[in-house]
């Protein structure tokens, strides 16, 4: 059999691991729960026998939701098996949310791993007529519920041994008719601009990616990865479900995502990939806890970071390391990095890869300097997640690196600048958007991938993607300036957790910017100031303050036309229940211009505070309305500001 779809490698490498390979893990009331290839290659024959013998067909599809758990990529997998395509939907999405994909999928069946997600579908399933039945992998909570749709995983299972023992040799034949260019996923976007769209991609977009990228960035048979970002996500289907199979290497499932990142700390791995929110989070968390740490530990920290810094410089400047720096760097390593890369769990990493946004230079340089090779991804789900990576050796933090192999790029419509449309085209190419055939041609109708982001090729070949196109902004007097990259700047400081740039079409800056509130409420108690809510805290004086401070250190690093010139504390993190984000944590721009009407115009007024009164929903349902006068903080010309040089005995602080 020609290994050249997903079903076929997970065939080949029960062939050869059998029992004596862990293929995944999944951690369950603190403990780790093995399962060998032989154990992965069962469920999903089993599973997908017992779907066939409900009805499933060649061609159908198969929603699922829930966290990630070896369920998830079983059914996934026995869905391929069949010939049929899974569609993935975020755990945390809305009920309308929930009901677009299945409705727009076509899907019969639903894989909900829980009580609170089997809710989610029984609620809707009058609107929902062509779903057939809804299968529940926890039991927990559902001992009362009687509705037919419902089934229970393990049970489908065994009614695959059943249909097995009637027709012996069915699921082998079945699996080997499955074609490389058959669909294997129904990948739905972010959804920024509007409703998400199906992305069809094959079992030859998939392996072809991950076998291309593989080349640059090497995974090992014996690695270890965890994931824990949702499976929906083309990202995580990248790592947990097409790399996996193609390089046989562990995938483990923690306990829940509160507990990923002790979960990660006890695995250790060698292979990680994230969003630029967790990086930011993980640096946020450390540069944090270094204040509340003993005054030796904060001593430490202040005096040897900078020696992280000026090595990680040296690497981005393809520049040897003097002898002097290297030693300075291993006591910097022995007294400091080394504990530091092992609380984050890093102590084996090897390959550390972000993607799906931009990461700002700040957060990249402070993990090369912990002697993190982290290195920036590419891509899009329409290009199954890759078109472009740092190799080794050859990291900018500015760029977000070179083609991978079998993967052609260029910029279209290039202004004087050199500045265009991103466009690409590889193997990995999608076929199409399920049930879209103008957004298809659109899309790719010349055989190129047209991604919709700006960007421009340096003269070392490395890509460096600046905005999205209908996101790039320009001022009044004409001046061009990105969004993003003054948010992600924002964002490396520990007290602010998003924010969002405003300034087209008018005469300065202005940013609407979340504080953390986990992070920014520790340094309230440690200063003593009191507060009771998220909306009290952020408009504490001594917040705006502190805020300040970080706008001040932005505006520094920019040219003088891209400086923030007013800013406002918002009541509320922006939250994709919400519709100010996606599912991917991505700003929603238009929709907060629409929602943010009254704010935005107050900070191109004269005003120094605004009234709001907005209704927010909850989780469980129940309403409720804020009331509170946004101060608004004009920002000073930088030279006004006094550099504060930290005297010796501050590092004792």
């Amino acid at each position: 059999m020609d290994e050249t779809t997903l079903p076929a490698l997970l065939l080949r490498n029960y062939q050869r691991f059998g029992d004596q390979k862990v293929a995944m893990r999944e951690k369950e009331y603190g403990i780790w729960q093995s399962y060998s290839w032989k154990d992965y290659y069962e469920h999903v024959k089993y599973f997908a026998m017992g779907l066939h013998d409900l009805g499933f067909e060649k061609g159908d599809k198969l929603a699922i939701i829930g966290d990630n758990r070896p369920e998830w990529v079983w059914a996934e997998l026995a869905a391929q098996c069949l010939g049929g395509a899974p569609a993935g939907i975020y755990q945390d999405s809305i009920l309308t949310e929930v009901a677009y994909v299945i409705d727009h999928a076509d899907a019969k069946f639903v894989v909900a791993e829980d009580q609170e997600q089997s809710d989610k579908i029984l609620d809707m399933k009058d609107q929902l007529p062509k779903i057939k039945n809804v299968i529940y992998t926890d039991s927990k909570g559902m001992r009362a519920y009687d509705d037919p749709l419902l089934l229970f995983f393990p049970d489908v299972e065994e009614r695959g041994r059943r249909f097995e023992k009637e027709h012996p040799g069915f699921f082998e034949k079945t699996l080997a008719e499955v074609q490389p260019e058959d669909v294997a996923l129904i990948a739905y976007t972010s959804g920024t601009t509007g409703s998400p769209k199906g992305s069809l991609l094959s079992h030859s977009n998939m392996l072809r990616m991950a076998l291309n990228l593989n080349q640059v960035d090497k995974k090992l048979e014996s690695d270890e990865f965890v994931s824990f970002l949702p499976l929906p996500w083309i990202g995580e289907q990248m790592m947990a479900v097409a790399s996996s199979l193609a390089i046989g290497f562990t995938v483990n499932f923690p306990e829940s995502p509160e507990t990923a990142n002790a979960d990660t700390y006890e695995i250790g791995p060698n292979v990680m990939f994230s969003p630029p929110r967790v990086w930011e989070g993980l640096s946020r968390s450390v540069m944090v806890k270094h204040m509340d740490a003993s005054w030796f530990k904060r001593v430490a920290y202040r005096l040897l970071m900078p020696i992280g810094y000026r090595i990680a410089d040296f690497k981005f400047d393809k520049k040897s390391v003097p002898f002097g720096w290297r030693l300075l760097y291993a006591l910097a390593w022995v007294c400091l990095f080394r504990t530091l890369k092992d609380r984050l769990g890093f102590t084996h990493i090897r390959s550390a890869t972000t993607g799906g946004a931009a990461l700002g230079p700040d957060v990249f340089r402070f993990f090369h300097a912990l002697g993190v090779n982290l290195k920036q991804i590419y891509g899009q789900t329409e290009i199954s997640g890759i078109s472009c990576v740092h190799h080794d050796g050859d990291i900018d933090p500015n760029t977000v690196g070179k083609p991978i192999p079998e993967t052609d790029l260029k910029i279209d419509n290039p202004d004087p600048e050199g500045v265009g449309e991103i466009v690409s085209r590889s193997p990995a190419l999608f076929i199409g958007y399920y049930k879209n055939d103008d957004a298809t041609v659109e899309t790719r109708g010349d055989g190129w991938l047209h991604s919709g982001d700006a960007g421009y090729l340096d003269a070392k070949g490395h890509l460096i993607c600046i905005d999205r196109v209908k996101d790039l902004m320009h001022m009044k007097d004409g001046r061009k300036f990105s969004p993003m990259f003054i948010e992600n700047r924002l964002k490396f400081c520990p007290y602010i957790i998003e924010a969002c740039v405003l300034g087209h079409e008018r005469e300065y800056i202005a940013a609407m910017i979340c504080i953390d509130f986990k992070n920014t409420g520790k340094w309230a108690e440690d200063n003593r100031i009191s507060y009771t809510t998220y909306t009290d805290l952020a408009g504490k004086p001594e917040v705006y303050d502190l805020v300040e401070r970080e706008v001040v250190r932005v505006n520094r690093t920019l040219p003088e036309g891209a400086r923030i010139r007013k800013f406002l504390l918002l009541y509320k993190e922006f939250d994709p229940d919400d519709g100010e984000l996606t599912r991917t944590r991505k700003l929603r721009r238009r929709f907060i211009a629409e929602k943010y009407t009254k704010e935005i115009e107050a900070l191109y007024s004269n005003a120094e505070e605004v009234h709001v009164e907005s209704e927010i929903q909850y989780q469980d349902g129940k309403k409720t309305t804020i009331i509170a006068d946004l101060g608004i903080r004009k920002m000073r010309p930088v030279s006004q500001y006094v550099e504060k040089k930290m005297k010796w005995w501050q590092l004792f602080r």
